[in-house]
């Protein structure tokens, strides 16, 4: 990697040369986010069936996931910045296909087609800076810089874009808050492709032949083979997030039968919400200070085992008591952090085709959204209740802390991603002397 001059950014992690692309992702996550928890309602509301309108979500997911693998494996192949502007024209196309032939004659058939392009787009723009990211930030710092992508990540899509929906279905209406995220898709856009200047490798390379990019999509799934540990990584990641998708699936019904109203609920969400965000933050930091297996393994891991039977119990240890409930809310959301130095530690475990490595890692995080309610719908179809649901959720994560053992980096013996930049520059300046 190139020297690189440290400023006030880096030294909180984020790499200064891509900080206007972490405000882009940030204000196009908004963009994206203004449709959240109220858009099932509204196609229901509109004529829909309850089954149609979960198949919307449905093929939205399947593109999300497919998309989340071929991020990394395009921005091998392409470029990055090609590859984000790529899914930034996909993501446009797919939400005005959407709001205007979708949802402008209530078109069942259109709807599914054009939400499924929408889903395509957005894992293109904002996984591919992700990738980016680790490509392009030192080792010693690379587990904040990943912290901070899931911070403004997540921090767009849930809290801005819910806070933003909030006022705007009100005071412009449903159809025009749609409208909207395509103004907030080119806001983002032109601070993280315009804006910002740092290269990549392969920017400027030609436009890959039809066998080079047959070879780049094979080699997106042939990584596995070659570093195993990536695979492993993989399957930690797909599990990371099942709680996440499942939980609004049961426990909305769940707390409702333990005496807490809907509002209540929502409250608890936002709050269990909020904590995954902070902690999204700090535990990339916390990764490159004792290590980023160890935190995965500890507070991921280990910690969502836990956490993950507290918040469920906690409505029965403390009937109605709602603090107790946000409280364990908040841990459990805080423990659901604790897998983010995984966004750092999988690029490290090969030394080329870093693209492909986090391609598996983003189909991961886009196939959870599939497992966590696809288990719930198990256990209900084979007669199991919440318990059942909830247990499983907690093995899982059992199971996660095993896999991890397994995916250590070899420089792991030498100490921390810390005490190695430490080492590295202790051994710069005897080589200077």
């Amino acid at each position: 990697m190139e020297k690189y001059k440290e400023n006030i950014l880096d030294r909180i992690g984020i790499p200064h040369a891509l900080a206007w692309g972490y405000l882009g992702i940030l204000i196009f996550m908004m963009g994206d986010g203004v449709e959240q928890g109220w858009l099932s309602k509204y196609l229901i509301d509109g004529g829909l069936t309850e089954a149609e309108s979960a198949l919307v979500f449905t093929v939205y997911g399947v593109t999300i996931g497919i998309s989340s693998w071929l991020s990394g494996v395009l921005s091998d192949m392409w470029g990055v910045r090609r590859t984000m502007f790529y899914g930034l024209i996909i993501y446009l196309l797919g939400v005005i296909g959407f709001v205007s032939i979708g949802l402008g004659g209530f078109n069942f058939a259109l709807m599914l087609i054009m939400y499924g392009i929408k889903g395509f787009g957005y894992p293109l723009f904002a996984y591919t800076f992700l990738v980016w990211i680790a490509k392009k930030s030192p080792g010693s710092m690379l587990g904040k810089a990943v912290g901070w992508f899931w911070f403004v990540f997540t921090g767009g899509l849930s809290v801005l874009g819910a806070i933003y929906a909030s006022w705007a279905t009100t005071a412009i209406g449903y159809i025009p808050t749609l409208w909207s995220a395509v103004i907030w898709a080119l806001i983002g856009a032109l601070f993280a492709l315009v804006f910002m200047k740092f290269k990549t490798k392969n920017e400027t390379e030609k436009v890959p032949s039809e066998k080079a990019t047959m070879n780049g999509l094979f080699n997106g799934f042939t990584i596995i083979k070659k570093e195993p540990k990536v695979g492993i990584a993989g399957i930690i990641r797909l599990i990371n997030t099942i709680t996440l998708f499942g939980f609004p699936v049961f426990m909305p019904l769940y707390m409702e039968g333990v005496g807490f109203t809907e509002s209540e609920w929502l409250h608890i969400w936002a709050v269990a919400v909020g904590g995954n965000i902070i902690f999204n933050l700090i535990f990339g930091f916390v990764g490159d200070i004792i290590g980023w297996r160890k935190t995965i393994m500890w507070f991921g891991c280990v910690g969502c085992t836990i956490t993950t039977l507290l918040f469920y119990y906690s409505a029965q240890i403390f009937p109605n008591n709602i603090v107790f409930v946000m409280i364990c809310g908040f841990l459990w959301g805080m423990t659901l952090a604790g897998y983010v130095p995984l966004s750092a530690l999988v690029p490290s475990l090969v030394k080329e085709e870093k693209g492909a490595a986090m391609s598996i890692l983003n189909l991961g995080a886009g196939l959870s959204a599939f497992l966590g309610p696809a288990i719930i719908g198990i256990v209900y179809w084979l007669g199991g209740s919440g318990t059942v649901i909830i247990w499983t959720f907690a093995a899982l994560y059992i199971i996660t802390a095993f896999l991890s053992r397994f995916i250590a980096l070899p420089e792991e013996k030498l100490g921390t991603p810390r005490q190695i930049r430490k080492l590295e520059l202790a051994q710069l300046k005897l080589t200077e002397k």
